[in-house]
């Protein structure tokens, strides 16, 4: 009887203890690494041409700075491989060296956004193209409930997927590349030189030419006058001499 007891202790300790030890000695969780765009692209398995403009124009490591360094996040809309295979034939290859980069930089907003975000920014909301050339490069959200449009003036797509919500980086799916309306427009004119003078110089040389008749005029006056008295003395003392013989 003794013996049946022991076993049963011996049972219920080994049920009750051991749960216990295994959780002791279970490692902890593997902490996140850094945020890279490119992984979580290459994950989604659709996104080739996209990570390669990305790692060509360096935009890639300029998100990967920003979200792992800051606080404010970005937002990336990534075009599909359908997305490029569906702009008409020889679209990129048109496009300057500068022009690739701008094309990668208008996908990006500086700054994270929700979808909820999205439905209530005041367009057009800046890219990180915005500015180049003196131009806007901004990007218009319209929609309601959980659908968001996103349009470049000439290109219209709706938001379908986001391979990653949570801050600080957004990445969402489009099915078409938002190509920038400014491709098409003709650049603003560049600023002129300004004048050479303010005109202050033409006025003096002006106001010194003005000047010159009433310096001059004076003194003709009184040449004049000097010899009138020359004159006047010289009969003055022609009559003096007449008397005094």
């Amino acid at each position: 009887m003794a013996l049946i007891l022991l076993s049963l202790t011996t049972l219920l300790l080994s049920i009750f203890l051991l749960p216990t030890a295994h959780a002791q000695s279970a490692p902890p969780p593997t902490p996140a690494g850094p945020i890279n765009i490119t992984a979580i692209l290459e994950k989604a398995n659709q996104y080739t041409v996209f990570i390669r403009l990305l790692n060509e124009t360096q935009a890639a490591n300029q998100i990967n700075n920003q979200v792992n360094n800051s606080h404010d996040g970005m937002t990336v809309f990534a075009p599909t491989d359908n997305a490029f295979n569906n702009l008409p034939p020889g679209t990129l290859n048109k496009l300057t060296d500068q022009q690739h980069v701008q094309l990668v930089l208008y996908h990006i907003c500086p700054k994270y956004y929700s979808i909820e975000n999205l439905l209530t920014v005041s367009n057009p909301v800046r890219t990180q193209a915005s500015g180049q050339d003196n131009q806007v490069f901004g990007l218009n959200f319209t929609g309601q409930g959980n659908q968001v449009n996103v349009s470049t003036g000439i290109v219209e797509v709706p938001i379908y997927n986001a391979l990653s919500k949570d801050p600080p980086l957004a990445v969402y799916q489009v099915d078409k590349v938002l190509l920038p309306k400014e491709f098409s427009e003709p650049k603003p004119p560049a600023a002129s030189p300004p004048p050479n003078g303010d005109g202050s110089g033409s006025a003096a040389k002006d106001g010194g030419a003005a000047k010159a008749p009433s310096t001059s005029s004076p003194g003709n006056g009184s040449g004049k006058m000097n010899a009138g008295f020359g004159l006047v003395s010289g009969i003055l003392l022609l009559c003096m001499g007449l008397l005094s013989s």
